[in-house]
């Protein structure tokens, strides 16, 4: 590891690895049956420094272009166990990085120090009941009156749904396609904005995944990102980031799946020795590691080159693929391996491997990804 990570790295992961032990493990049994966990949760990472990596410093973060700080911190965090309180807890790694880019100067220095000390939650709204990856025909429209957007249309599978303070919302404010697509800051309170259900899902039980409606939801015209009609740009700059981010999950949801499937190996006993000693099992257990390892090694090198100011979407794409497939494959022989244990609630490795489904669709389905690697590989 230390051919990615440095000292500032390790102390950063000992301290998410800390805040999880102490935070973290004693109740995300409850909370995965809860189907939530306390908001306070986002303000005690906030103190410790896990929210803002990434960000510029003057917003409160930790300054940006050092991902293996990133991937050091991500890491850890999955050892939660559970990829929903990953997942509901870094909503901000996809909602907050438009705004403190392209918002507003005054916009941008509201809402982001809040969001990165804990105090507010921001959401990302880009999916619709239609439109799943096809991002450049979504139907929500803005419509301009004055100096405000009027805005109608709905959202689904939106993580953090439920209780984000802020959601930065893709919009149609122009024609058919990506030229038409703005993004609008829109806060929870906004006139015409509600939330509907909690969505109950496979898993992520932990996150908060909501429906959200905007009935003639007036919005300022000042919470614009960026350029008007130049929303999908901004859509797809931050894929990278949560593509790698995606995949830095998979890889450690297969690890934690390796390291139970070992450890039970070991204790259980059957046909009078523990089932480690069949080489049906050791191969098993073998073959779960190498893809895990590979998994792992090609993820770093895609955030080795995005750390260099390279633009590796064929590679992190490649890297996400990879790694949700190992996972699946993984957390499903771990599952066979414990047996019946493995079926039951009280099993971690049930748990990831529910969990793990959701990580080849979020940020673009395997299909979405294999056509990007196409085009990037001039097919």
């Amino acid at each position: 590891m230390s051919d990615y990570f440095n000292e500032t790295h390790q102390q950063a992961r000992l301290s998410a690895r800390r805040f999880i032990q102490t935070h973290v493990l004693p109740f995300i049994n409850d909370w995965e049956e809860a189907g939530e966990f306390p908001r306070e949760l986002y303000r005690q990472a906030g103190d410790d420094g896990l929210l803002g990596i990434g960000f510029p410093e003057a917003l409160g973060g930790t300054g940006e272009n050092d991902i293996f700080l990133k991937v050091a911190v991500s890491e850890e965090l999955m050892r939660s166990t559970s990829g929903g309180l990953v997942a509901s807890l870094g909503s901000l790694d996809i909602g907050l990085p438009p705004v403190a880019k392209w918002a507003r100067p005054e916009v941008r220095d509201q809402i982001a120090p809040k969001v990165i000390s804990g105090e507010r939650i921001i959401s990302l709204a880009v999916t619709e009941p239609g439109g799943g990856s096809d991002v450049a025909n979504l139907k929500t429209r803005a419509v301009r009156e004055g100096d405000h957007y009027r805005v109608n249309g709905s959202k689904t599978f939106i993580t953090s749904g439920t209780r984000a303070d802020h959601y930065t919302v893709a919009v149609r404010t122009g024609g058919e396609g990506h030229g038409g697509v703005s993004l609008l800051l829109i806060d929870r309170d906004t006139p015409g904005f509600s939330t509907g259900r909690k969505l109950r899902k496979m898993g992520w039980w932990a996150s908060d995944t909501a429906e959200l409606f905007f009935e003639d939801c007036m919005v300022p015209a000042n919470r614009l990102i960026g350029v008007e009609n130049a929303g999908f740009i901004a859509i797809m700059s931050n894929f990278l980031q949560e593509r790698l981010s995606l995949a830095i999950m998979a890889y450690m949801t297969g690890e934690m799946a390796l390291e139970a499937s070992m450890a039970y190996a070991k204790e259980r006993q059957a046909f009078g020795r523990p089932i480690n000693g069949f080489q049906v099992t050791r191969h098993k257990l073998v073959d779960m590691a190498t893809q895990v390892d590979i998994a792992r090694e090609y993820t770093y090198r895609a955030a080795a080159l995005m750390q260099a100011g390279k633009n590796p979407v064929k590679q992190v794409a490649m890297a996400k693929n990879f790694a949700t497939e190992v996972c699946e494959s993984v957390t499903r022989e771990a599952v066979q391996i414990h047996g019946g244990m493995g079926y039951m609630r009280e099993s971690v490795v049930e748990r990831l491997y529910r969990d793990g489904k959701i990580l080849s669709i979020g940020g673009g389905t395997t299909e979405i990804m294999k056509e990007l690697i196409g085009k990037q590989m001039g097919l």
